[in-house]
């Protein structure tokens, strides 16, 4: 090989250590900033919380309160010489006396969030059933694998045969028909329609469970163990037929079985609430609507005075040095902050100005509205725009929404504009919620409908949207009684 020697010219971007800090400040959530905060002030000791001098005053108040209640008790007669040894034989209580402190002069709020129990689940709601149950060794290990089947959903993951086969090699000489005696007796556990096989079981179980004396009981336990796939296909003509009843005397067997519940197991999940902090406040005062940052989602920060005015100018040794890239680290942070809440509440500013017809109509009111049109209004990069709207919540009259949520693709109007795909949502779910239920809208019908206010959409889009809101189709969405 040659050697030689080249010169060569470019340009290239270096991120530095303060606009890598900035770039990933914006881009949190409001949970991950508040982590952050954290980590930095555990971090870096040139950092602090401003705190508010009512709050300083409030616990100052509060201490000196708690030190005249210690003075007042002490002056009552409790015991302040403590003795350095005791009996072996005494107690606690022999010596020094219980106090118990009311709720209100208790320095330290009670979280009731941190007092709640587990979550419930099926699993053990059923297994808390089978030991108050009374079974033998070999029924309770049958009900365990029973129970061990059951999905989130109330029923059986595998069939009874499937059981069956997979204790016969944990039980001796096992029959077929104890796992079903035992399959039964699970079925009266709480919810009920608990364990069945399918829904036609999961009905039938919760109807026998009824009185007798319940109006069209027998009727609907015809119909759910012979008739169920008439009832699905909403076939009226047959079953009248079938059953040998009157129209009126059919619609009160359907509304007996509407009472049922399909899906037994899910209203014993316990689901934990999540709850959603929003970045920006929406209100309306003297007719103008004005957004407001959330001041409780991070805590104010200042330098420390104290350890800043040990920074000698200098000097040039190591803990110096130490403080003097804390404190400049420190101010970079407080930047960074103070910079990402200014971008945060100019975007939602932006937003706000070109979405002003959701907040007095909602989403049927909607206008297009990409990232570009923002960045260009706001004269900043559109990767910018994208970092700032994720995660990032909205508090509005119409609820908490994610600042995403106004950004959509739009179709085109045949005198001209444009709609938002958000607003032909709205359209087609206010389209469907007021339907007739006997003769429920197609896709085309809604098509029709939408080409008739200017708004071209075709039948596969309509369908798109509806299948994206999880709306059945027509024939499914059918109600003739």
């Amino acid at each position: 090989m040659k050697q030689s020697l080249n010169l060569r010219l470019g340009q290239q971007l270096t991120m530095t250590p303060q606009l890598q800090q900035a770039i990933k400040l914006l881009q949190m959530s409001t949970l991950d900033l508040q982590q952050e905060i954290q980590q930095v002030l555990d971090s870096n000791i040139m950092l602090e919380i401003s705190e508010d001098e009512n709050s300083n005053r409030d616990s100052l108040n509060t201490s000196e309160n708690n030190t005249e209640y210690s003075e007042s008790f002490t002056s009552e007669g409790s015991q302040t010489n403590i003795p350095n040894e005791l009996p072996i034989d005494s107690s606690w209580e022999d010596t020094y006396e219980t106090v118990s402190v009311s709720g209100s002069n208790n320095p330290e709020p009670v979280e009731f969030e941190s007092q709640r129990s587990n979550e419930a689940t099926l699993l053990a709601h059923l297994l808390w059933q089978v030991e108050l149950t009374i079974f033998s060794e070999r029924d309770h290990a049958i009900a365990i694998a029973i129970i061990d089947s059951v999905n989130d959903e109330g029923y059986l993951g595998n069939t009874p045969d499937d059981i069956y086969q997979g204790l016969q090699s944990q039980l001796e000489d096992l029959d077929f028909d104890e796992v079903i005696a035992v399959l039964h007796r699970v079925q009266q556990f709480d919810p009920p329609g608990i364990a069945a096989i399918d829904l036609s079981d999961c009905l039938k179980i919760q109807l026998l469970q009824l009185p007798e004396t319940t109006p069209y009981r027998d009727q609907a336990l015809l119909l759910v163990t012979r008739h169920i796939n008439l009832l699905a296909s909403h076939d009226q003509a047959k079953l009248l037929r079938k059953l040998a009843v009157t129209e009126r005397q059919l619609d009160d067997i359907v509304s007996l079985i509407r009472t049922l519940d399909p899906k037994p197991g899910e209203k014993i999940q316990d689901s934990s609430s999540e709850y959603v902090i929003p970045d920006v406040y929406v209100t309306k005062y003297n007719d103008v609507w004005q957004v407001n940052l959330n001041q409780d989602i991070a805590p104010k920060l200042r330098i420390n005075s104290y350890y800043s005015s040990l920074i000698k100018r200098a000097d040039n040794s190591k803990d110096n040095a130490c403080m003097k890239g804390h404190l400049q680290e420190a101010k970079w942070f407080i930047k960074n902050l103070h910079n990402r809440n200014d971008t945060l509440l100019r975007v939602a500013r932006c937003i706000i100005e070109k979405q002003t017809g959701f907040l007095e109509h909602g989403s049927i009111a909607m206008k297009p509205m990409v990232l570009r049109d923002v960045a260009e209004i706001l004269e900043l990069h559109e990767s910018t725009i994208s970092r700032v709207t994720t995660q990032k919540f909205m508090h509005t009259p119409n609820g908490i929404v994610e600042f995403k949520y106004f950004f959509s693709s739009h179709v085109s109007r045949e005198g001209g504009g444009e709609c938002s795909s958000t607003a032909i949502r709205a359209f087609i779910k206010e389209l469907i919620d007021n339907e007739n239920q006997a003769k429920p809208l197609s896709d085309n019908k809604i098509a029709d409908f939408l080409q008739e206010k200017g708004i071209n959409v075709a039948r596969r889009t309509i369908a798109k949207y509806r299948e994206a809101m999880f709306i059945s189709s027509s024939s499914q969405r059918k109600r003739l009684f």
